[in-house]
């Protein structure tokens, strides 16, 4: 009976210890500081920062601008968005910043990236589904797509 105890307690501390080790190989490098006008100060657990606008403001809700959305700080890097608005529509969405570690992160955001833009030219808004496999740098895409409208105003 000391012997199965022993195996059992031995066998869950293997396991535990299993699913608690990380096997990232990606290395810590220092980012390239983000664009002067954005600010890299935040709250919260996003650490989302405030963006900046852009473009022709003439009172003409018809008016063509670009809005840079704050950096949405990830565990794998940076996300950031620039929307182009046109008539109080998204009219393009153009990813800034993205995480870029490792040749995972690269394979990740070759895929996802394309999907999220086209979702949100197609639902005007961040209410959009997260793409599968690519959790992480969803949530940062839509923080910092949530930022962006929200100084757009729409």
């Amino acid at each position: 009976m000391r012997r199965i105890t022993l195996w059992l307690l031995s066998t869950v501390s293997v396991v535990v210890l299993l699913f608690g080790y990380d096997a990232s190989t990606s290395a810590t490098k220092p980012l390239a500081s983000p664009p002067a006008a954005v600010s890299t100060t935040g709250s919260g657990a996003s650490k989302a920062a405030s963006g900046t606008a852009s473009g022709t403001s003439g009172g003409s809700s018809g008016a063509r601008r670009t809005v840079t959305g704050g950096v949405a700080s990830t565990q794998w890097g940076p996300v950031q968005v620039q929307l182009t608005v046109s008539g109080g529509r998204i009219t393009k969405v153009t990813v800034l910043q993205q995480p870029s570690g490792n040749p995972r992160d690269t394979e990740i955001n070759d895929y996802a990236l394309p999907i999220l833009t086209q979702e949100t030219t197609s639902s005007q808004s961040a209410s959009i589904d997260m793409v599968s496999g690519a959790t992480v740098t969803s949530t940062g895409y839509v923080q910092s797509l949530q930022s962006a409208i929200d100084q757009a105003g729409l």
